[in-house]
């Protein structure tokens, strides 16, 4: 959310790059492909925005297998890469200590998103619904709010599913039950993570 606000703030393009494809398990290519995210951006006025950052940019480790010398070669790359870029770049994860820390010695700002109180998620519940559907007589956002200590993405993924549930239902009316799902799902999610697409 805030690279898409910091995007549309500086009329920056925005890349989601997708670690999917751009990871490989043969050695040098995914030095390969980021080479090319990156030439492609170079002098572009980009913002190229790196997810879950944490899976490329990791610590180094001791070099004791091939897999060792393979990960910790494309932290070398990437370390030199991003220092020569001349566009903005942007990680995102939620495991900071993962990642390597010569790569915060090339950060201008790292920002911690602590979050959202009461009053903020009620603003989030209350404006993520489409203007064209209505909740159900039941539904208590303020309550809501007040009972589920959830982050701005985990709001915005459940009130996206009980969306879909009324569309897929041909519903405009979202119900408490869908809500309520949507809640779990996220909490579930949570729950699990403690145990190139254009925006």
């Amino acid at each position: 959310m805030t690279a898409c606000l910091l995007g549309e703030v500086s009329g920056l393009d925005v890349y989601q790059v997708d670690l999917s494809s751009i990871t490989s398990k043969y050695i040098g290519e995914t030095e390969k492909n980021l080479e090319k995210v990156f030439s492609m951006a170079e002098d572009k006025s980009w913002i190229l925005f790196f997810d879950e950052a944490d899976a490329l940019f990791a610590k180094r480790t001791e070099t004791s297998t091939a897999n060792d010398q393979f990960a910790n070669q494309n932290v070398a790359y990437l370390l030199q890469r991003i220092e020569s870029f001349n566009g903005v770049i942007i990680l995102a994860t939620n495991f900071k200590n993962n990642l390597d820390e010569a790569f915060f010695r090339r950060f201008e700002s790292v920002i911690n998103f602590k979050l959202p109180d009461v009053t903020q998620r009620l603003a989030l519940w209350e404006s993520g619904f489409s203007k064209r559907s209505s909740l159900e007589e039941s539904v208590n956002l303020a309550q809501i709010a007040k009972s589920h200590d959830l982050s701005a993405a985990a709001i915005m993924n459940a009130i996206r599913f009980s969306s879909l549930k009324a569309i897929c239902a041909n519903r405009t009316v979202i119900l408490s039950k869908d809500i309520n799902e949507g809640i779990q799902q996220q909490l579930g999610a949570h729950k699990q993570d403690n145990g190139l697409g254009r925006f």
